[in-house]
């Protein structure tokens, strides 16, 4: 049976959508994800009876969105429906307790995060994939301040998720012409990263440098988390029927 999972800019979308932000409903959004990976065999009840619908969306499209917030459980069933994504809850609960808990806070929803904490935890499991903890609170402290208030934010965190998966998506489904394939990737993410912050106002020329900069390693990370996660199946594929 087929897994449902999302992009991340879908990702992006529907977290925007939890917040009550957006063109969309939840539900829309997810239809509209189903719909564009499945653009080749038709939207067909056939097709979607294949397609295993994740515990957590369908917990999710009963909720009540002024209500919405999510344990670190449900915060990992959440982000493995993203693409090449691999998260634990025992890593997870150590990145809140340790590596990363000044960036994330206690849970702001009693004893739950809200959707900003879970786009947070997202955005860090991201940059693991090539950046040390250390680095990773090093960069995201330029972006995100005060953790109860995100109006300060020099970008705020779903936004900034938005964005990267956005150039992502532009670089790694671009038509390479040439020899330096590694070049025209470079150039396409910086590119792309400098169009997006035409996206956000009233930000100061060196803010434009850091967010411009932390989007460009953002998109890498993705790039090197999807070339890690396709490594992986042909290891995998070739111990299973060879071994």
């Amino acid at each position: 049976m087929e897994l449902f999972q999302l992009s991340r800019k879908s990702m992006a979308d529907f977290l925007f959508s939890l917040k009550g932000e957006g063109t969309y409903s939840p539900k829309e959004i997810l239809q509209n994800a189903w719909a564009a990976a499945h653009e080749k065999s038709g939207k067909s009840i056939e097709a979607f009876l294949d397609t295993k619908m994740p515990a957590i969306f369908e917990k999710l499209l009963r909720a009540d969105l002024q209500k919405i917030g999510f344990s670190i459980n449900e915060i990992v069933a959440l982000g493995n429906q993203i693409e090449f994504t691999n998260l634990s809850s025992t890593a997870v609960q150590n990145w809140v307790k340790r590596d990363v808990k000044e960036l994330i806070g206690s849970p702001q929803l009693g004893k739950k995060y809200s959707v900003d904490q879970a786009a947070m935890l997202f955005i860090v499991e991201d940059l693991k994939a090539t950046l040390d903890f250390d680095s990773i609170r090093k960069i995201l402290a330029l972006l995100f301040n005060d953790l109860d208030d995100r109006t300060d934010d020099v970008i705020e965190p779903i936004p900034f998720y938005s964005a990267y998966a956005a150039i992502f998506e532009k670089a790694h489904h671009q038509n390479i012409v040439g020899e330096s394939m590694h070049e025209q990737i470079e150039q396409c993410i910086k590119k792309e990263a400098l169009r997006t912050l035409e996206n956000f106002q009233d930000l100061t020329d060196q803010q434009k440098d850091i967010v411009s900069n932390i989007l460009v390693t953002a998109s890498l990370t993705v790039l090197s988390a999807y070339y890690k996660s396709l490594t992986k199946k042909y290891v995998t594929a070739t111990l299973f029927l060879n071994g």
